[in-house]
C-alpha cells in the first residue's frame, strides 16, 4: 500500500495518483494553452484582416472626406462668390433706393416749397384783394356822399337821371333807334326820343323827377311834417306829370304815350305802394312812370318790334335765301343717297371678299392636314394624295 500524500474528501491520495493527476492536469493545461494560443493566433489573423479592411475603409472614407472637403470648398467658394455678388447687388439696390428716396425727398421738398410759396402768393393776392375791396368800399362811401350832393342839386340830379337813362337805351338800341335832346315843333326838348318803325311817331322819355318833395317825406319826423310832405310831393309830381303831357304829347308828331323815368327802384316801389293815386293820374293822361328795370324791359320790347319790322322789310330776301337753302338741302339729300348706295355696294364687295378668304382658309387647312410622307423615314410607299387634292377653288 502506497503512502498517501494527502486526503481529499476522506480519500487518501497517493503519489502515483497525484502524479497521474498532475500529468493529466499538465496535459489539460497544455491543451488549454494550445487552444488559447491557437485562438489567439486565429484572432490575431482575423484582427489583421479586420484591421486591413478597416484601414481600407478608413482610406476610402478619408478619400471620400477629402472629396467632400473639396466639394465643400468649391461650394464655399461658389457661395462666397454668390454672397459677394448678392452683397454687391444688395448694396447697389440699397444705393439706388437711397438715391431714389433722396430724389423723391428732394422733389417732395421742392413741391412742398412750391406749394408753400404758391399758398403765400395766394394769401398775398387775397390780402391785396381785401385791400382793394377796402379801398373800393372807401371810394363807394365817398361816391355815396358825392351822389347825395348830386341829388341835392336839381340840375345835377337831372344830369344823373339823364345819364342812367341814356346808358340803358344805348345798351339796348342801335344809334339809329334813338335821339337825345331832340327839338320838337313846340320848341321843347325831351330827354330822349325812341324812333318807332314803319314811320310811326317817336316815343318821348323824360328823365327829371321832383326829388325835393320826396326828400321832405324822408326827413319828416312828425305826422304833421309827413302830411305836409305828402301834400307837397303830390302837388309837385302832379304838376310834373301835367308838364310832360303838355310838352311831349303832340298829336301826329309823338306817340300818345310818354315815359317818365324814375332813376331809383326803391323810389318807384314806394310810389306804387304809397301814392297809387298819382300813378293812376299819370295813366289817365297817358304818362307811364318807369323804373330802370321797367325801362330796360320796355326798350327790349321796342327792340323786338324794330327787329320784327326789319325782318318784314327783308322778308323777300329771307324767302329767297330759304329757297336757296331748300335747294342746298335737296342736293345734300341726293348726295347722301348716292353715298349710301356706294356704302351698300362696298359692304356687298366686302362680304364677297370675306367669303373668298374663308374658302381660302378652309382649303389651306385641308392642305396642312394631308399626310405627305412617313414620319419614320422608312421606304414604305407614300399615300396617293390625288384623292385628297382639292378641286378648283371657286369664288
Amino acid at each position: 500500500m502506497m503512502d498517501s500524500l494527502f486526503i481529499v474528501a476522506g480519500h487518501p491520495v497517493s503519489v502515483l495518483e497525484a502524479s497521474v493527476a498532475g500529468g493529466l492536469l499538465l496535459l489539460v493545461m497544455l491543451f488549454w494553452i494550445g487552444l488559447r494560443t491557437l485562438g489567439q493566433m486565429r484572432r490575431t489573423a482575423e484582427n489583421d484582416a479586420a484591421a486591413r479592411e478597416r484601414i481600407h475603409e478608413l482610406e476610402f472614407h478619408l478619400s471620400e472626406l477629402l472629396k467632400s472637403q473639396g466639394e465643400m470648398t468649391g461650394r464655399m467658394q461658389t457661395m462666397a462668390e454668390v454672397f459677394g455678388s448678392r452683397q454687391s447687388d444688395l448694396m447697389r439696390a440699397v444705393n439706388e433706393r437711397l438715391d431714389g428716396m433722396g430724389h423723391k425727398l428732394g422733389l417732395s421738398m421742392a413741391d412742398s416749397g412750391k406749394q408753400t410759396h404758391e399758398g403765400l402768393r395766394q394769401v398775398h393776392e387775397r390780402l391785396a384783394v381785401i385791400d382793394r375791396a377796402q379801398r373800393t368800399i372807401t371810394d363807394l362811401s365817398t361816391q355815396v356822399g358825392d351822389l347825395q350832393a348830386i341829388l341835392s342839386n336839381k340840375q345835377t340830379r337831372g344830369a344823373f337821371g339823364q345819364g342812367r337813362m341814356e346808358a340803358i337805351i344805348q345798351d339796348q338800341l342801335p344809334p339809329s333807334g334813338y335821339s337825345f335832346q331832340a327839338t320838337l315843333s313846340n320848341n321843347n326838348r325831351p330827354d330822349c326820343l325812341i324812333h318807332m318803325p314803319n314811320g310811326a311817331p317817336p316815343l318821348a322819355i323824360d328823365a327829371k323827377f321832383p326829388l325835393e318833395a320826396y326828400n321832405l317825406i324822408r326827413r319828416a319826423e312828425t305826422d304833421e311834417q309827413l302830411k305836409v310832405a305828402h301834400t307837397q310831393f303830390r302837388r309837385d309830381f302832379a304838376k310834373h306829370i301835367q308838364d310832360v303831357k303838355e310838352k311831349y304829347l303832340i298829336s301826329g308828331e309823338t306817340q300818345d304815350t310818354a315815359f317818365l323815368f324814375v332813376p331809383s327802384e326803391s323810389i318807384f316801389a314806394e310810389l306804387n305802394e304809397r301814392f297809387e293815386d298819382i300813378i293812376q293820374k299819370a295813366h289817365r293822361v297817358r304818362v307811364v312812370i318807369v323804373s330802370p328795370s321797367l325801362l330796360m324791359l320796355s326798350i327790349q320790347v321796342i327792340q323786338a318790334v324794330l327787329r320784327d319790322a326789319k325782318m318784314r322789310e327783308q322778308a323777300h330776301l329771307i324767302q329767297a335765301e330759304v329757297g336757296h337753302l331748300m335747294d342746298d338741302v335737296s342736293r345734300l339729300n341726293d348726295r347722301v343717297n348716292k353715298l349710301q348706295t356706294h356704302f351698300q355696294q362696298a359692304n356687298k364687295d366686302i362680304d364677297q371678299i370675306l367669303i373668298s378668304t374663308d374658302k381660302i382658309t378652309k382649303r389651306s387647312r385641308k392642305i396642312e392636314d394631308l399626310d405627305l410622307g412617313q414620319p419614320d423615314g422608312s421606304d414604305a410607299p407614300r399615300e396617293d394624295i390625288s384623292a385628297h387634292r382639292p378641286t378648283a377653288i371657286s369664288g
